[in-house]
């Protein structure tokens, strides 16, 4: 571990959260909602057609300073009344109300306060791994509430939180035999500790047992459950709060795995509960895309979900996913790193390394983009590369030599949707919500660099009839996720935007 730093005054701490809240509100209505208004002095003024009122920005991918224009000249407004502004042209634009949605958005600027000030006290992890997982204070930078955590107590939530840098010991369930749902390979579960005779294994993420561990009364009152205390080794929590990272005998690569359990949480755009559905096709589904990446025959890496185990009587509440862990496919002496903190930022970051940030762009295209086309093109694969689905293993030097992918839940198959629909899906995900956040990424370290000639080069390179489309349209589609909370859209729904495409005209 490494040494704490001092803790910030609580109002640096106030102000931190205010900025990581406002950033990603900002870029969701600018995105979807605010028309740009031109302005004399070149600044980012736009005019949010609802009321006609005009907002000013500061900065750039992650806007600060939101203003208001008012008779008496330009006024700085706060998160709180930013949500407020929000709210209230989201009633005009759709013709439609939402109490559910800004309460959100405060608690998920509520929610950054405590993960700040917890941060601050936390000892960091020495794993760059982990540091990357756990690196995400803003999230999504296109969600009104990326930070949202049900609205519970910080109390029920914190100790289980990435961002706040925790580690916890499971809770070891035994079900009666009798009584196990599983399928596919779960046996790494049954390491994790002793069932009596007559029962299973079954771990369960503390936190979702606070939740619905009254429903489950009668379940441990007749014998179905048994409480068997917790597993000897700590967990680090993952980006996605739900994933687990189980770490090997006394940390040893080769024997860690990922454990994803449900969490009766809305986090981002949906509850984080592992749906019977999805449960029920993630054998077909898994099984599909790790022969697809068998057949690349590339460094390319693909996390298996090898199946899940539960309890009959609590199908959907207990259910755990058990996944691959990272010592059977990193590459010798390579370090992975979540993409998602490439672009947030964190300690160890190779973009703040001294490497040559063209080269070290092109080597991350060439590992990232390949398999993910290639999946599509020749297996019918669409994987949701977004920049939280995808770890991208990096050298000494810091230079990408391997792309890992990884949730099967997010993955579509072909032609259980349309080739149409399953392009427009990898394209949002992996050209705008992932390479379009790392080029930006870049773009703030090097002013002169423009990372798109590249992406342009490497998607070329690539023999798919929707190539030459995709470089020549003037749009490209960007996921509007205000609008789809705000009009109570379904969390697996994707509507989109046409955003300016960077590909075209290069």
């Amino acid at each position: 571990m490494k040494r704490m730093e001092p803790t910030p005054s609580p109002n640096d701490v106030a102000e931190r959260a205010d900025a990581h809240a406002t950033a990603p509100l900002l870029n969701c209505l600018i995105r979807e909602v605010a028309q740009p208004y031109p302005d004399p002095d070149g600044r980012r003024v736009y005019r949010l057609p609802g009321g006609g009122r005009l907002l000013r920005v500061a900065g750039g991918r992650r806007p600060t300073g939101p203003e208001v224009y008012t008779p008496d000249g330009w006024r700085r407004i706060g998160h709180t009344e930013l949500v407020k502004l929000v709210a209230e042209e989201l009633r005009r634009h759709t013709g439609l109300s939402n109490d559910e949605l800004p309460a959100e958005m405060l608690d998920s600027r509520a929610a950054v306060a405590a993960l700040l000030a917890a941060r601050d006290r936390a000892p960091v992890p020495a794993d760059p791994y982990i540091r990357s997982e756990q690196a995400l204070v803003t999230g999504h930078p296109y969600h009104p509430a990326p930070k949202a955590r049900g609205g519970g107590p910080v109390a029920s939530w914190l100790p289980y939180a990435p961002e706040a840098h925790a580690r916890f010991p499971l809770v070891l369930l035994a079900v009666r035999e009798d009584l196990v749902a599983e399928e596919g390979d779960t046996s790494a579960l049954d390491t994790l500790g002793q069932a009596p005779p007559g029962y299973r294994l079954l771990p369960a993420h503390p936190w979702q047992l606070d939740l619905v561990g009254r429903d489950l009364a009668d379940a441990f009152a007749d014998g179905r459950l048994l409480r068997l205390g917790t597993t000897a080794v700590e967990v680090w929590p993952t980006a996605a709060v739900r994933t687990v990272h189980v770490p090997g005998p006394d940390g040893a690569d080769g024997t860690d795995l990922f454990l994803k359990f449900s969490l009766d949480v809305r986090i981002t755009n949906d509850v984080r509960r592992l749906w019977r559905h999805d449960l029920l096709r993630l054998r077909r589904t898994d099984t599909a895309v790790t022969d697809a990446f068998a057949a690349l025959g590339g460094p390319a890496a693909w996390l298996s979900d090898h199946g899940y185990r539960t309890a009959a009587f609590a199908f959907e509440e207990l259910a755990v996913v058990v996944r691959d862990g990272l010592g059977r496919h990193v590459l010798p002496g390579a370090t992975p790193l979540l993409a998602a903190a490439l672009a947030e930022g964190f300690d160890g970051n190779p973009l703040d390394g001294p490497a040559d940030l063209t080269v070290w762009w092109e080597a991350y295209l060439r590992q990232v983009v390949p398999p993910a086309l290639q999946v599509f093109a020749q297996h019918g694969v669409v994987l949701e590369a977004h920049l939280q689905n995808s770890l991208v293993a990096v050298d000494a030097a810091g230079l990408p030599v391997q792309a890992l992918f990884r949730d099967a839940e997010g993955v579509k198959l072909l032609p259980d949707v349309s080739r149409a629909a399953g392009w427009e899906r990898l394209v949002y995900c992996l050209v705008v919500n992932h390479l379009g956040e790392i080029a930006a990424a870049l773009a703030e370290r090097r002013p002169e660099l423009d990372p798109w000639p590249a992406v342009r080069r490497e998607l070329a390179r690539h023999d798919l009839p929707e190539i030459p489309a995709l470089l020549t349209s003037p749009t490209l589609p960007g996921k509007t996720n205000l609008l789809l909370r705000w009009t109570g859209a379904d969390g697996a729904a994707a509507r989109y935007r046409p955003l300016p495409n960077p590909l075209a005209g290069g």
